[in-house]
């Protein structure tokens, strides 16, 4: 036992001192490397301080660079300022040397004003004791010539106005009478040559309306059968249709009497169907009638649109045709209204072509110019005033409206389609055939235009003539001279125009006439002698006889 301790004691002394030595090898080596790696860590971190220290003096630079080149800036920009406030001080320096040169000028015009001034004041204080001498001199002379003439100031004053006044009125009425003739041979040559070449190019009926048709019947027994029992069937006609009928002795006719044409067309209608279908009884009548008004609506806007076709007027408002329609069951003084549009469109539209107008717009306004009649007249308000209404309510273009607003007035402003409408309606109204006048009212007339001239100083006769379109005023000569018997005319024609109304034109002619005689005689020594007093008329000496007739004045 013991031995194997002591065999094993050396083993386990070698093994301590092995590891022993390993320990310290071990603890040797860990050290080196613990070094190296020291080392290792502070070169890499001195590497790191080195490049961070680059950088920084890299940036440090730049900054620098840049701090540089902003104060170069700087520099430039406080030189450039310092060269421009120089230039500015120059200018001023400038300036103010012209300020000084002209103050020194000012005070040079100054000094020469203060002694125009001065002058002038002498001058003006010499013109006023001129003036006070002048004033005193023309009193001297005035009251002189109050002694030698025997009138006093006022009275030679009034004297010369009067004087002064007539020269004025002869040459104002010379020059107005020379321009009137040059402006009115001018006119007439180009207006008649427009409107004949108008009327030639348009053709129209002639047609006249009356205010009852007649009715032609199978055979008298009829007569009974439209009357009914106790007037029963025709009562309810003339309820139904607005129209009277007349059953008088007239053989196999009978007469429908209305102002109204639509009404009395679709009585003509009526009876006709009734006549031919034979059922005279109140409901077959009341039937028929609906059913003929009915077919007359639908003529009316058939009627209405073959007239906006005929004069190319496409775009329009959908109630338009109806009303237009309705201008062929309208008159005016006999005359159909359609027709009488339709002609005053063409007359319209031939005359805008020849003055390069608007043709379409013209033949437009033509058309609408009286479409105010056909409005029901239990509407209030004149046929211009509702025609208004109308072409507000169709959207119609403002030329249209003021034809139709100024169709019948005389108003400078308008526009040259407006007085294009105007010819026409007037070339429409008085052509023969075109309407027709009842004999009072002819005669009214010519009697107001009688009267009208008549109401005048100096007039001595009045004769209307030529169917009341002309007018001829004799005038006494020692009253009325040449130039007054123009502005009479004037007076006359102007009084004719507000005062009347009549369709076309009335010419006024004012008449004058002068004589002068003067007497030959004999003396008892049989030698001739002569009387030298006049008799004069009209304030004009002549020899002979003389008769001056003054130039026509025209009324529209």
């Amino acid at each position: 036992m013991n031995s194997e301790i002591t065999y094993l004691l050396p083993g386990v002394g070698l093994v301590l001192l092995g590891l022993l030595l390993g320990f310290a090898f071990a603890n040797i080596l860990w050290r080196s490397r613990q070094s190296a790696y020291k080392k290792e860590v502070e070169k890499q971190v001195k590497d790191e301080f080195s490049e961070e220290d680059r950088l920084e003096r890299i940036q440090l630079l730049e900054e620098k660079e840049k701090l540089y080149g902003d104060h170069a800036a700087k520099l430039g920009e406080l030189q450039k300022k310092e060269e421009h406030l120089g230039n500015r001080e120059n200018e001023i320096s400038i300036a103010k040397i012209e300020i000084q040169q002209d103050r020194e000028e000012l005070n040079v015009e100054n000094n020469r004003a203060k002694q125009k001034e001065s002058s002038l004041v002498q001058r003006e204080k010499k013109v006023l004791r001129r003036d006070e001498e002048v004033s005193t001199k023309i009193n001297e002379y005035g009251q002189k010539l109050e002694l030698l003439s025997g009138l006093s100031s006022e009275e030679a004053r009034e004297f010369l106005i009067e004087k002064v006044s007539e020269d004025v009125k002869a040459r104002s009425a010379a020059i107005i009478r020379a321009e009137r003739v040059r402006v009115k041979e001018e006119s007439e040559r180009e207006g008649k040559k427009i409107i004949a070449m108008a009327i030639q190019r348009c053709a129209v009926d002639e047609a006249v309306q009356v205010t009852t048709s007649s009715i032609p019947l199978p055979q008298e027994a009829v007569k009974s059968r439209i009357i009914g029992k106790e007037g029963r069937n025709v009562r309810t006609f003339e309820a139904a249709t607005g129209v009277k009928v007349v059953v008088d002795d007239t053989p196999e006719t009978v007469l429908l009497s209305s102002y109204d044409p639509a009404r009395r067309e679709v009585a003509c209608r009526a009876m006709r169907k009734l006549i031919k279908d034979g059922g005279f009884t109140p409901s077959k009548i009341e039937d028929v009638v609906g059913q003929c008004q009915k077919a007359l609506e639908k003529e009316m806007i058939s009627e209405g649109k073959k007239a906006l076709t005929e004069i190319k007027a496409n775009r329009h408002h959908p109630d338009l045709p109806h009303s237009v329609g309705m201008l062929k069951y309208r008159t005016s003084f006999g005359q159909n209204l359609l027709q009488h549009c339709l002609e005053v469109a063409h007359l319209s539209g031939l005359m805008a072509a020849e003055v390069g107008l608007d043709v379409n717009l013209a033949k437009r306004a033509g058309l609408l110019h009286d479409i105010g009649k056909t409005v029901s007249r239990e509407m209030e308000g004149s046929h211009v005033e509702l025609g208004i209404e109308l072409g507000n309510r169709f959207n119609e273009h403002p030329i249209v409206k003021e034809a139709i607003a100024e169709h019948h007035e005389d108003n400078e402003r308008m526009s040259a389609i407006c007085f294009l409408v105007k010819a026409a309606d007037t070339i429409s109204s008085i052509r023969p055939g075109g309407r027709r006048e009842d004999l009072e009212g002819y005669a009214q007339r010519i009697m107001r235009l009688e009267e009208v001239a008549n109401s005048f100083t100096g007039v001595r006769d009045v004769y209307a003539i030529n169917a009341g379109r002309e007018v001829r005023v004799m005038v006494k000569g020692d009253q009325v001279g040449d130039d007054d018997a123009e502005i009479l005319a004037f007076e006359i024609a102007e009084r004719v125009k507000n005062e009347l109304t009549f369709a076309g034109e009335v010419k006024v002619m004012v008449v004058r006439e002068t004589r002068s005689v003067r007497n030959v005689g004999r003396n008892r020594n049989g030698r001739g002698s002569r009387n030298l007093g006049n008799s004069r008329k009209g304030g004009h000496r002549r020899n002979g006889f003389s008769q001056s007739q003054r130039k026509p004045t025209t009324v529209n």
